[in-house]
């Protein structure tokens, strides 16, 4: 790395030049003035040579050539310190001027990070940075301390016009013509003086200045003295390629050609005049001057006798007072001298004499606590040891060194530190360090905001120059930046910054300064009138949900109010507001398949193909279906379309959602469409429609409030809504064909509170398509699930079925209407219907609608009890409607339905109706209406039965129902209790008025009661067989009172026999039992009004409990008979009383049963024949009867009064006489007969229970499968009392 061209160097070069002052007259100006500028703006160009090629020799013996050299001009009363207030308006007005020049760059798209990190240096900083550093560092100029900024040479100027040139020259350098640094000290004036005289060639030959020439020679010696004559061109027209004022654009040039009348000749003239200036009376004047100062300072100061000596002469100034600017030194002390022994040698680049010399004095100045002085020297000796390259880290300390002296001065030192902080950056910058440059700038950041936005400015890009890149430094540097730009009302990089820093937070989660950023970018561009570019910011904070409620109002209403200033209508490309839940696109149309509801086209596909798959006739071809049909007739193109029908609307659902916490207003929400017609079927009009909304990447500006939809080929809706904060809502939108052609849904439009009109596309690229490699099919783009082919109009059947309940209870039975329309003119016919859940729903017939409900359902009094057949249905249980049924033009067709809510839970009831049209299409022959409801179940009755043999008669049963009210509100009335099933007959066991004293059962109730069952069926044959569809006999019970007008339902009827059916059929177990029956309880509700979400429409509840066992463990069955009660003198004889005991054989296999007796007395010893106990194996029916009822008890009191009796008595009352023990075969189903005979000793009551019944089933001859489930076992005797008394 060459110091001398890195950016500090090349600045170091510009700024740190000898000086000469410039001390002219009136006309001189004068004749200036004719170019456009001044006599040192007409030579400044001129003052920089870049191969001047001089050899130098300062203090050693050693020459060195100088290629690059420069000089500065001023004028003698500009050689001051700068004003601070004119030095301010200097660099604002730097600032404005760069601004000025970027407002171009404002309304193009920002740089891209990566192309930003990937650019170079130079490309990155704005070029006006190092006008703004210039003027920061000239604003410490000509300062006291220090002596480059002091004139090294005068060039005294006069005119070939003026009288007594000589005299003029004399007067010029008058004392109280010169700089103040001149007459107080500061500076020497003996300095080299150089004569120039300057002629205007307008004014006349230049003879007459040739004289004075001569004359100024003699008088001040030739060499010093020289001639420039200017102004040669007469017409002002000069063309020159190259314009040496071209970077320097005076104030009195404006409207004016610069040196329009200086020619090529007069240029060359100035260049020579200012080289020889600088070769030949400059460098060697710097370089004597700097041999004498060096010998000076080498007798004065050099070696370690002057060393002591100056340091015992510096002693005694320990106790001077700390002042910033310490004593004063004159231009002739050795201080002062040493100082500009350093400078001249600096600007004569022999950096080792300069970087020498600023040590000697360095340590002077600290002991003399002259603070400037010495921060100036280490900032100087910084400099040198960075040009010559060497030792980085004391390059870095002496201008850290100087950094802190100057700030520890207080406000007189900020600027000095500014300078040296600049240069301290530069310095970093060039060795490659970033970060540390960047906390220069920040350090060198004052209280002023536009010089502080502009070092904050820089110091971003250090950040963004590091290695590795400070991405987030960078961004919020240039924002700090651009607020401070803002105050200082430079709006102008205040926009520039920011849209630097868009970069930087874009795709992050930095979501408060993104909205920060783009927020204010807004504003600016809208109050410089860029309202589009403004509009374009503030779409970006529009979906701001992490703000505050308040922040979220200010962005819309800002975002509002620029549009009402920019006095357009604005179309927005995917306006953030409401959010477009793009996933959630539904789009609901009507091919051969039409709904009768949302929830119904809401139902998967598969469900309605498996329902209607039995109805839809098959084609001749088995591969062959409509749409392939219709692929034929269309062109290829539209094969993957989907199909409508014209004048019937397609639907589109879609979310739309409020990200904000504040309500906002959406209106005129439509879709987007194209509709071409068939004669026109190329993809021209759609991709047009398609192109012009994607062109607008962001928005374009209109002059109304065209919404696009004035289209004669198509109706669109359009709906208006409010949402409130963070409330989604669907919006369903319809387009409905009127002509034949290709539709083409294409996105969605909206109204933002009537102010802005958004636009969001549903196809992003048109043109591409999903395609899947190999042998897989294709997948369909959404621009082919939005695209249809519209066929012409068809008939359309619609249907709704009538009062049919929401919500209902368990049980509960209604009768609904399916109503039928189709408003075309042509007929449907052919009408088929399909129901998913025929447990809820039954057809009913046309007969029942004339009658009330639920009068229509009860039993004749006229009519017998008998087999009633459930009404038929198709194999495959759809429904046919009669023949000569054709729907046309309006006329509703009723068919009357019956709903029953079978059991609790969330159903869903699917039906489909399949009709044919008349020859209107040759695409669509056949449609289908799908009809779709969901009802609430809820828990009414829960309903269970127990069912055991009687055990006083044969084929007889007791039965115990329990109910209990699961509702919290509703009462019902017990109306009818049915039995179902093979020849059962229901009886009462208990009045009713003892059963159901109330007749209601009220909420949370729990009830249980008692009834016997009989099998009146006479036949027991052994080859009777259970029927798949059982004959429905029904013995009917009526619970209320007998008194009352009630009659009772028709249970084996339809529609409660159709009913009971299908919960047969749902209710069914794998085991099943020949030996069941059925029961159907109905009840009435009472009306309730604590419960309105509940319909009171219904009047009837049917609950069904199906295939109830009457079968036990045991396959026998037996009765003892006899008498209850006798008389018998005992004082004569014992009485004898004969028995007999039936026995039935309910297996399927033949029965071996031995019947075993024993006395009473030996029931207490325990021996091996006693009775077993209730708790044995093998032990059915019932344990305990009473004396004059036969009823269930569950605790053992027969043991109990068992073990009573044998305690009471020793010697046993009576004794069985006949065998001990008896064995019967007994073939299936069939029964037998064997006697028994007891001898009773007193009187009393006698339980003749004492005895028992082993049986073993026999296997039959041949048969593999026996029954195994019990193959013996052994049964107790049933209780039998017998009442003996004394006759008299």
């Amino acid at each position: 790395m060459d110091p001398a061209n890195t950016p500090l160097g090349k600045m170091l070069l510009e700024e740190i030049t000898p000086v000469i002052m410039v001390l002219n007259t009136p006309l001189v100006e004068e004749a200036c003035l004719k170019n456009g500028f001044s006599f040192i703006q007409m030579l400044s160009p001129f003052c920089s040579f870049n191969n001047i090629d001089v050899p130098v020799r300062t203090a050693s013996d050693q020459p060195y050539r100088i290629k690059k050299f420069s000089s500065r001009l001023f004028y003698g009363s500009d050689i001051r310190q700068p004003n601070l207030e004119a030095s301010k308006d200097r660099l604002k007005q730097v600032i404005t001027q760069a601004s000025e020049k970027d407002i171009s760059e404002l309304c193009s798209d920002p740089p891209q990070l990566k192309d930003v990190i990937n650019s170079f240096e130079s490309a990155i900083l704005p070029s006006w940075f190092h006008l703004f550093n210039k003027e920061l560092i000239r604003n410490v100029s000509f300062s006291e301390h220090e002596a480059f900024d002091h004139p090294v040479a005068c060039l005294l100027v006069v005119s070939s016009r003026d009288d007594h040139p000589i005299n003029k020259l004399s007067d010029l350098f008058n004392t109280s013509k010169l700089p103040s640094l001149l007459n107080d000290g500061t500076m020497d004036p003996k300095i080299m003086k150089h004569y120039l005289l300057l002629h205007d060639n307008q004014d006349g030959s230049s003879e007459k200045a040739s004289k004075m020439l001569a004359e100024m020679r003699s008088t001040f010696g030739s060499n010093d003295c020289q001639l420039l004559c200017i102004n040669s061109s007469h017409d002002g027209h000069i063309e020159r390629q190259d314009d040496p004022w071209s970077l320097f654009k005076p104030d009195a040039s404006i409207g004016k050609q610069l040196g329009c009348f200086l020619s090529n000749e007069d240029l060359i003239e100035i260049r020579e005049l200012m080289q020889e200036l600088s070769s030949k009376h400059i460098i060697p004047y710097m370089e004597q001057k700097i041999r004498e100062l060096n010998q000076q300072v080498s007798a004065t100061r050099k070696g370690f006798r002057n060393q002591i000596k100056n340091l015992w002469w510096r002693k005694g100034k320990d106790d001077a007072v700390d002042s910033p600017n310490g004593p004063t030194y004159t231009y002739n002390s050795i201080e002062s001298q040493i100082r500009v022994l350093g400078d001249y040698a600096f600007l004569l680049r022999d950096y080792e004499l300069a970087l020498s010399n600023y040590r000697l004095i360095s340590t002077d100045y600290k002991l003399d606590k002259a603070w400037k002085r010495y921060a100036g020297v280490q900032e100087m000796m910084g400099l040198a040891y960075f040009l010559l390259d060497q030792s980085r880290k004391e390059a870095e300390y002496c201008m850290e060194n100087a950094f802190n002296t100057y700030l520890k001065m207080g406000p007189s030192g900020h600027l000095n530190a500014t300078r040296c902080g600049l240069w301290s950056a530069e310095m970093l910058k060039a060795r490659e360090q970033y970060r540390e440059a960047a906390a220069v700038y920040f350090r060198i950041c004052n209280e002023e905001p536009l010089h502080s936005a502009v070092m904050l400015e820089q110091a971003s890009y250090c950040y963004l120059l590091s290695k590795p890149p400070l991405i987030r430094k960078y961004g919020f540097h240039l924002v700090l930046s651009g607020d401070r730009y803002k105050r200082m009302d430079q709006i102008n990089h205040a926009i520039r910054t920011y849209r630097n820093a868009i970069a930087v937070f874009k795709g992050t989660e930095w979501s408060h300064i993104k909205d920060h950023v783009h927020f204010h970018i807004g504003q600016w561009y809208a109050s410089l009138g860029l309202y589009d570019v403004a509009v374009t910011q503030m779409l970006e904070i529009l979906d701001c949900n992490h703000q505050s409620k308040a922040t979220q109002e200010l962005f819309l209403k800002d975002f509002l109010k620029i549009i009402q200033k920019a006095g357009k209508t604005v179309k927005v490309l995917k306006l953030p507001l409401p959010k477009i839940n793009i996933s959630s696109l539904k789009v609901i149309f009507e091919d051969h398949r039409t709904y009768a509801s949302t929830t119904a086209a809401n139902v998967r596909e598969s469900l309605w193909r498996s329902l209607e798959e039995d109805m839809i006739p098959s084609l001749s071809s088995g591969r062959t279906n409509w749409l392939e049909l219709q692929s034929k007739i269309m062109s290829k193109k539209f094969k993957e379309s989907s199909i409508c029908v014209a004048g019937e609307p397609v639907k589109v659902d879609i979310v739309f959602k409020n990200p904000l916490q504040i309500p906002i207003s959406i209106s005129s929400v439509s879709l987007i469409c194209d509709l071409s017609s068939k004669s026109d079927e190329t993809e021209s009009g759609t991709n047009n429609i398609i192109g012009g909304v994607q062109k607008n990447t962001e928005f374009k500006w209109s002059s109304d409030w065209d919404m696009g939809s004035d289209n004669t080929s198509y109706t669109l809706s359009e709906v208006h809504l409010s949402l409130e904060e963070n409330e989604e809502k669907v919006v369903q939108l319809t387009v409905t064909p009127k002509i034949e052609g290709i539709l083409q849904i294409v996105g969605i439009r909206w109204k933002l509170s009537d102010s802005v009109l958004g636009f969001h596309n549903f196809i992003d690229n048109p043109g591409q398509k999903n395609i899947a490699k190999g042998r897989q099919k294709a997948k369909c783009s959404l621009a082919d699930n939005l695209k249809f082919v519209v066929i012409k109009s068809l008939p359309k059947l619609e249907g709704s079925i009538l009062s049919l309940p929401q919500v209902a209870y368990a049980g509960d039975l209604q009768r609904p209407v399916l109503e039928l329309k189709n408003q075309s003119k042509f007929s449907v016919k052919n009408l088929k219907m399909k129901i998913s859940q025929s447990r809820f729903l039954k057809i009913g017939n046309q007969e029942s609608t004339n009658k009330d409900f639920p009068a229509c359902l009860e039993k004749p009094n006229n009519r017998e009890q008998g087999v009633h057949p459930i009404p038929s249905t198709t194999p495959n249980d759809t429904f046919l409607f009669p023949q000569d049924t054709f729907i046309q033009g309006g006329t509703p067709l009723l068919l009357p339905l019956w709903f029953r809510a079978a059991v609790p839970g969330n159903i869903s009831l699917y039906v489909s109706i399949y009709y044919e049209m008349e020859d209107v299409s040759n695409i669509m022959r056949y449609r289908i209406l799908r009809l779709h409801y969901n009802i609430q179940v809820l828990p009414s009755l829960d309903l269970s039965f127990q069912i055991n043999p009687c055990p006083s008669r044969l084929h007889e049963f007791l039965v115990r129902m329990d109910i209990i009210n699961k509702t919290s509100s509703e009462i019902f009335q017990i109306h009818q209790l049915s039995s179902i099933g093979q020849s059962w007959e229901l009886s009462l066991l208990q009045p009713v008025d003892t059963i159901f004293p109330s007749r209601a059962l009220m909420p949370s109730q729990a009830l249980s009661c008692f009834f016997v069952l009989k099998n009146i069926n006479t036949s027991f044959s052994s080859e009777k067989k259970v029927s798949s569809v059982p004959v429905l006999l029904a013995s009917d019970l009526k619970l209320g009172p007998q008194s009352s007008d009630e009659q009772l339902f028709d249970t084996a009827s339809f529609p409660l026999a159709a009913f009971h059916y299908s919960e047969r059929v749902y209710q069914a177990t794998s085991n099943q039992d020949p030996n069941t029956v059925d029961f159907m309880l109905i009840t009435r509700p009472l009306k309730n009004t604590t419960d309105p979400g509940i319909s009171e429409s219904s009047s009837l509840f049917s609950h069904h409990v199906c295939h109830c066992s009457t079968s036990s463990n045991s396959p026998i069955w037996w009765l003892l008979e006899g008498p209850r009660s006798s008389y018998h003198d005992f004082s004569t004889s014992f009485s004898e009383i004969n028995l007999k005991m039936t026995i039935y054989n309910s297996s399927n296999s033949t029965a071996s049963i031995r019947i075993k007796t024993s006395d009473s007395a030996s029931t207490s010893e325990g021996n091996e024949t006693a009775p077993q106990s209730p708790n044995s194996a093998n032990l059915t029916g019932w344990h305990y009867a009473s004396l004059t009822q036969d009823i269930k008890v569950t605790s053992d009191v027969l043991g109990t009064q068992i073990g009573k009796s044998s305690s009471l008595e020793s010697v046993s009352p009576f004794i069985w006489s006949g065998t001990s023990s008896t064995t019967v075969q007994i073939e299936p189903k069939s029964m037998a007969e064997a006697p028994l005979q007891i001898c009773i000793f007193s009187p009393g009551i006698y339980d003749l229970s004492n005895y028992i019944l082993q049986w073993e089933l026999l296997p039959t001859a041949g048969s593999e499968n026996m029954e195994t489930t019990t193959s013996s076992g052994t049964s107790r005797g049933y209780p039998h009392y017998l009442t003996v008394l004394q006759s008299t």
